[in-house]
């Protein structure tokens, strides 16, 4: 019988501070033994966004505590578990740096192995905490500094199939909120204000829909919003009518650039029947969730979501992903350096949506 392993992950990329301990299962999934998160909203609610010197201050003060509630309620010793991951980019590198050294310490004084794992493959292989991993799949990534449609062929194994050209979805919807002054968190308030308005009021652009390949531009979005959110002076109902028009908008993008990224699947793998996953902090957006899984049905593939609680930072995604990595020998050395930058796909060329956590 193979040994089912266990691992502690520690995750502070940006401005969450999260330890977790979770153990492969029969079922080709994990048990989430533990994953504590602190959240800094409050601390960076009144800047409209992330400051990294605070958020670097808070993880300092944070870490020590959250590390020993994980171990706590986890019920396992250090001395029990197989392996140490922590998030080494990207990010913010005074972020990134705590945990990471924080990590490597502990690999280092319990001689544990240690991975440092790319935040975007933790996102990529989340659903696998919950569904078993089916080879390959199709991947939409959707967060606050990264936009892409992948093939996730194999663990530490990414073609990119399209990207954001400029800015990510997650970002767009956070400046959306700041303009319509609708608060802090920005992607959960756009949602729960579009609700209350009506979607065809404004008549917002679709960038680059209709050009060949799947990928994307929200940059021409965001400033039409910004245009309309000038005319109408803080009107109350005229801010919900935009928010419900700029989500109504996303919402047709996604649709026809995920089915554009599906054909290109299929295309390349030769599969009909295949995962989609939608995994990153956008991809706890009940709209997009309804929207995405219509297409699904339509085009008879399946698509799985992370639980709402592994769509945004957290640390059992990290410990997943380096449970995945050791299993492939992808163990690192305590001289793994903190990176700002690191795409999935090293080979695709640049642009600024893929790679980045802003």
């Amino acid at each position: 019988m193979t040994k089912k392993l266990t691992f502690l992950g520690i995750e502070t990329s940006c401005d969450e501070t999260a330890a977790s301990i979770i153990r492969e299962n029969d079922k080709g999934t994990a048990d989430i033994l533990s994953n504590v998160v602190s959240s800094q909203i409050e601390e960076h609610k009144k800047f409209g966004g992330v400051v990294p010197e605070l958020a670097a201050r808070a993880h300092l003060e944070n870490i020590d505590y959250i590390l020993n509630r994980a171990i706590e309620e986890s019920k396992i010793s250090i001395e029990k578990i197989d392996g140490v991951a922590a998030t080494a980019g990207p990010g913010l590198i005074v972020c990134l740096s705590i945990g990471l050294n924080m990590g490597k310490t502990i690999a280092a004084f319990s001689d544990k192995p240690f991975i440092g794992v790319n935040h975007l493959e933790g996102h990529a292989l989340s659903h696998g905490l919950n569904d078993k991993m089916k080879f390959p799949y199709l991947l939409l990534l959707i967060s606050g500094g990264h936009t892409q449609f992948l093939i996730v062929k194999d663990i530490n194994d990414y073609e990119q199939l399209g990207t954001t050209i400029d800015d990510a979805l997650g970002e767009a919807f956070d400046k959306t909120a700041k303009m319509l002054d609708l608060g802090y968190p920005g992607g959960p308030n756009v949602e729960k204000f579009s609700k209350l308005g009506n979607e065809k009021f404004f008549q917002l652009p679709e960038p680059i829909i209709n050009r060949a390949g799947c990928n994307l531009s929200f940059a021409g979005l965001k400033t039409a919003v910004l245009k309309e959110a000038k005319k109408i002076n803080g009107n109350l109902e005229l801010r919900y009518h935009l928010a419900a028009s700029f989500q109504k908008t996303v919402n047709k993008i996604l649709y026809k650039k995920t089915k554009v990224a599906a054909q290109m699947f299929e295309e390349k793998t030769k599969k009909k029947e295949f995962q989609f996953i939608v995994a990153g902090g956008v991809a706890a957006n009940k709209s997009i969730r309804e929207n995405l899984t219509k297409l699904s049905n339509e085009m008879n593939f399946q698509i799985i979501f992370p639980d709402i609680k592994f769509c945004g930072d957290n640390a059992a995604m990290i410990a997943w992903a380096g449970i995945q990595r050791f299993k492939k020998n992808l163990i690192d050395d305590l001289k793994i350096k903190a990176k700002s930058r690191w795409p999935l796909d090293e080979k695709a060329p640049y642009m600024k949506g893929p790679g980045l956590k802003l």
